[in-house]
């Protein structure tokens, strides 16, 4: 498979950015706990050692928000990188990956991208764990509101965006449909579906749905040299 981008910077940042929060949250406690240490075998307790008790929730109470934000970007950016990287080694290089595209419309990236001879993918990842149920486009995880952010909707959002950003190029000469593909990256991942309105697949799975996917005639659809146009449009038109 031939990689035209590679990941992008967005999750990394995150991930970094709130692991710095956490740290420096967990500096501030740690200082406000040795100093409360100190001052307990030096004098008795007194107003000021209780507003520093007090006051040493805030900096707990941060530590942890941004722990489990780190964690959550951290899972996303890994699990874009297991998918890439599982793509690069099974698909030949019939297959143009671009990942993390960003385009200029505002609305978030997509994550992946996969062109080939036989389709355009645009992939939803999400590195979701435990029991998750689908129903058409309504998404539940138990114990849980229902999640007001739907996998199977955004990924068709994402693949209409594709369309129209290529079909939107004035050297295009052929027709496009975008698959749509929501891709689960963690191995923890129980999925309940129940009519599903695009593919919702395990990560191991996803190769082979690319390589054997079909259209309605059963044939091959693009050329080289359409995949390379249809990847430096998608290239023109992202940031």
């Amino acid at each position: 498979m031939r990689m035209l981008k590679g990941s992008g910077n967005y999750l990394r940042n995150q991930t970094l950015k709130n692991l710095a929060k956490a740290i420096a949250f967990l500096l501030l406690l740690s200082g406000i706990g040795l100093f409360l240490f100190f001052r307990l075998l030096t004098a008795s307790v007194g107003i000021l050692e209780e507003a520093l008790a007090v006051v040493a929730l805030a900096p707990l109470a941060g530590f942890f928000i941004y722990l489990r934000k780190y964690h959550v970007y951290l899972g996303g950016w890994n699990g874009e990188k297991r998918v890439a990287n599982l793509l690069c080694a099974k698909l030949s290089d019939d297959y143009f990956l671009i990942n993390s595209v960003n385009f200029r419309d505002g609305h978030g990236d997509v994550d992946h991208i996969v062109l080939g001879p036989n389709g355009v993918f645009a992939l939803e990842t999400k590195n979701w764990s435990g029991k998750i149920a689908c129903n058409g486009d309504t998404w539940q995880r138990p114990g849980r509101p229902r999640s007001a952010s739907s996998p199977s909707e955004q990924a068709k959002r994402n693949a209409i965006r594709v369309r129209h950003t290529i079909e939107d190029y004035k050297k295009l000469a052929f027709s496009l449909w975008v698959e749509p593909i929501v891709v689960f990256t963690n191995d923890h991942t129980e999925l309940y579906l129940d009519r599903p309105t695009v593919p919702i697949l395990k990560l191991l799975q996803l190769p082979s749905y690319v390589t054997t996917h079909q259209n309605l005639n059963g044939s091959l659809l693009y050329t080289e040299q359409q995949l390379e146009l249809m990847g430096k449009i998608i290239a023109d038109q992202s940031r």
